[in-house]
Order: structure tokens, then sequence, then C-alpha cells
């Protein structure tokens, strides 16, 4: 048998592989979706006699209302107040919810000990711009909330590139210290044509006009960016969509093999990684190039 044909027959078997595991994760997910839909029980704020929150006042909920909160876990979360980590904010991608974050979530706490929200956006909504705006709104509450000047955030698919507007195009730069996206169509995807007659799918697809705007000059941001992109993610096309490739941030793309769209918020290896790019110094963040993961 000659290289090709054994190449092919490889790539055959690990695509079977990731959809297998893909409809396994598709189905747990359709059990603990429902619980996704509860709002978060919010912790309390900074303990007595820690120093007062130096940032804006809260807003008022009914202005962020097209995002809610939530649990990624059945326990209870105290607030800490001593965490060297600042929160880490995880929004999931489009018709999803909080729940695609479970694992994740408790990998995070477990592991580091961080203060975790998980926040759910609108099912209704219909434009990046919106979301990212309300996203901005929310991060600013939980910097007023917890006393911390600046936050984390993991986007998966849509939530990356919401993230990444807020980031890149409204100034989220000053309160986002690094921002972790999951298969998100950074330059467009042209998967299921069908779906465009969604207006926020249609703000998905190559050559629209986000993300145009996402490719403008964006000198002096302050945030950096880790994309993980899978080799077998059917709904980013082409795979490559899912880098970013930008001239003016501080970008480093982590190629994940062997596994799918679905299981990149929920695969042990990813959240390793994950954490391993939170955790990371300076440099180590800043450094470009492919890893595989899985």
């Amino acid at each position: 048998m000659g290289f090709l044909p054994l190449l092919r027959m490889r790539m055959s078997i690990a695509l079977l592989r990731a959809t297998a595991l893909e409809l396994a994760i598709l189905t747990a997910h359709m059990i603990v979706y429902p619980s996704g839909l509860i709002p978060e029980r919010r912790p309390a704020g900074p303990a007595c006699g820690s120093p007062p929150p130096e940032y804006p006042e809260p807003p008022n909920p009914q202005e962020t209302s097209g995002f809610a909160g939530s649990l990624g876990s059945p326990e209870p979360q105290a607030l800490p107040t001593r965490s060297s980590h600042p929160p880490a904010v995880l929004l999931h991608g489009f018709v999803d919810n909080r729940s695609v974050f479970v694992l994740l979530r408790r990998s995070l706490v477990r592991q580091s000990g961080r203060h975790v929200e998980s926040l759910n956006y609108s099912p209704l909504t219909c434009d990046i711009r919106t979301a990212a705006e309300l996203l901005g709104r929310h991060v600013e509450e939980i910097c007023a909330r917890t006393g911390r000047q600046r936050v984390d955030i993991v986007g998966h698919s849509l939530g990356g590139l919401i993230a990444r507007y807020y980031v890149q195009r409204l100034g989220g730069d000053h309160r986002v210290r690094t921002l972790v996206t999951l298969g998100t169509p950074h330059a467009g995807t042209s998967v299921a044509p069908l779906a465009s007659a969604h207006p926020i799918v249609r703000q998905m697809r190559p050559g629209s006009a986000v993300i145009e705007e996402l490719r403008l000059p964006a000198p002096g941001c302050r945030t950096r960016f880790v994309s993980f992109w899978s080799d077998l993610d059917q709904i980013m096309v082409p795979l490559e969509t899912a880098r970013l490739d930008h001239p003016d941030l501080i970008v480093r793309n982590v190629r994940v093999s062997g596994i799918g769209h679905l299981a990149l918020p929920v695969h042990p290896a990813v959240a390793a990684g994950i954490r391993e790019a939170l955790e990371a110094s300076g440099a180590e963040a800043d450094s470009s190039g492919a890893v595989s993961v899985a």
C-alpha cells in the first residue's frame, strides 16, 4: 500500500472516531442543556474588611438583560478575594448555553481556585456588535463586584467572536487580560449555507461587515489571544478560519488534533491547554506557533 492511500485511510479512521465522539457529546449535552437555562446564583461581594473596588458601579440589571449569569456546576461557589488569578468568564456558542462549560468550569475552579462565571446570551441575539456591548457591561459588573481590574475570557465558537469584537473594537482590551477562543470563525465560516437566514450567522460568513471590521488595524491592543482550532472541526469551513491571524494582535494559535467542534469545550486535553494559557507568563503566552494538545 502506498503512502497516500495509507494516509487517507488513517485520516478517515480519525474522522470516524471524531464524529462518533461528537455524537456522544451532543447526546450528553442535550441531557444537561435544560440546566443551562437556569440563571446563575451570584456570590456575594468582597468580604468584609477587603478594600473597596476602584471600578465603575455595576450597570442597571435592566441594561444587561441580554446576558444571564449561570453556574456551570451544581455546587455553590464562594467569591474568592485573595486569588492571584483574575476572574474567568465563559461565553458559549450559537444556540447553546452555559451548560457546555460544566466540565471546563469545574476544571478551572479545582485546578487553579479561580473565580469563574458562565454567561448566557439570548438565543434571539441577532447582532454580534450588540452582544459585545452587553458583554462589556457584564465584565464591568464583574470587575466592580470582585474588586479586580481585569478578567480572562474563554469563548466557544460564536462566543469567541463576540468577545473578540468587544476586545478589539469596543476597547475591552483594558479589561480583558487573556482571550481564549475555541473553534471560533475568526475569518468567517461557509458551513451550512441555509443557516444564513439567521442574521448572526450571516455575520459569521467570510467577508461580512463584522469580519471585515475585525481585519482593521488594532494598534496597542493589550489583550493576549490564544486560539484553539481543530483539524477535524466540520463547522469551520475552511478549517484554518479558526486560526487568528492579525498583525496588531498578540496571538498564539494552538492546533488540536483528532477531535471536532463540540469536543473543544469538554475535552480534558483542551482544558489542560486552556489552564496553561491562562496561567502562562507573558513570554509564554505571547509565543506563536501551533501545538497539538489532543
